[in-house]
C-alpha cells in the first residue's frame, strides 16, 4: 500500500501522532492543520495521511479531483494498520477527525498503540441516535481523550452522557460546538477559542503519556 505521510513537528519528540482526516474533507483542512501544527508547537511529532479515496482525488497524485465515498471499512483499517506499522506502534497516539478517528477507534487495542485522540466523534449518523456505533467504546483498554462539541449532531452531551463507555475515555467539551466544534455567534464564545481548549486538552492527555 501506496502511503504518503505528512509530518509536523520534532523528530526526537517523545511521542507521535497519526491523524487521519473525515469523510469529506482532506488531510490539509485549516481544522486538521491547527491541530497538527498545534500539537507540532507543543513538541509532539505529527504525521496526517490519507485513505485512498481521499487521495485519489489529488490530480497532482495523479487522481481525477472527482469526490468520491469513503472506501469500505476493511481498507480504511487496512490503511490504519499500514499507517502503524510504518511508524511504529511503542510511541504512536492514533486518531483523528470524525470517521478518521472512529476508524482509529476500530483498531487502537489491536494495535496497542500508546493512545487514541479523536475530534468529533461520530458517536451515531446525523438523526440516529436511537443507533449508537459504540459497542467497542465499552470495552476499550487504549488512554483515550475525545474532543465533542456540546451540539454535535454526531454526539451531543445528553446522548453521549447516557452512553456506556470505557473508564479509558476522558471527554472534552467544547461549549456550544458542532462536529467541528464551532459555536454560534449567539453563545459569545468563538471557534478559535473552542479549538485552542481541545488543543490544550489533547496537549495535556498526549503529556501523560509521555514515557
Amino acid at each position: 500500500m501506496s502511503l504518503k505521510l505528512l509530518w509536523n513537528g520534532p523528530k526526537a519528540a517523545p511521542l507521535t501522532i497519526a491523524l487521519a482526516h473525515g469523510a469529506g474533507a482532506p488531510m490539509d483542512t485549516s481544522f486538521m492543520t491547527f491541530f497538527a501544527e498545534g500539537l507540532a508547537d507543543k513538541g509532539f511529532r505529527i504525521a496526517r495521511f490519507e485513505f485512498p479515496y481521499m487521495a485519489a482525488r489529488r490530480p497532482k497524485e495523479g487522481g481525477d479531483g472527482k469526490r468520491k465515498p469513503p472506501d469500505r471499512q476493511p481498507i480504511l483499517l487496512d490503511t490504519w494498520r499500514a499507517v502503524i506499522t510504518e511508524i511504529g506502534a511503542d510511541r504512536l497516539v492514533i486518531g483523528g477527525k470524525s470517521m478518521g478517528g472512529r476508524m482509529a477507534s476500530l483498531i487502537a487495542d489491536e494495535a496497542k498503540v500508546r493512545g487514541l485522540l479523536c475530534l468529533g466523534y461520530p458517536f451515531y449518523g446525523a438523526g440516529r441516535k436511537d443507533k449508537p456505533r459504540t459497542e467497542h467504546l465499552l470495552t476499550l483498554k487504549t488512554p483515550t481523550v475525545i474532543c465533542q462539541g456540546t451540539r454535535d449532531p454526531m454526539g451531543d452531551r445528553e446522548a453521549v452522557s447516557a452512553l456506556k463507555l470505557s473508564k479509558k475515555i476522558r471527554l472534552h467539551w467544547a461549549e456550544d460546538g458542532d462536529h467541528d466544534l464551532k459555536p454560534r455567534k449567539t453563545s459569545g464564545l468563538t471557534h478559535d477559542q473552542n479549538l485552542t481548549a481541545a488543543l490544550d486538552a489533547a496537549g495535556k492527555f498526549l503529556a501523560g503519556l509521555t514515557p
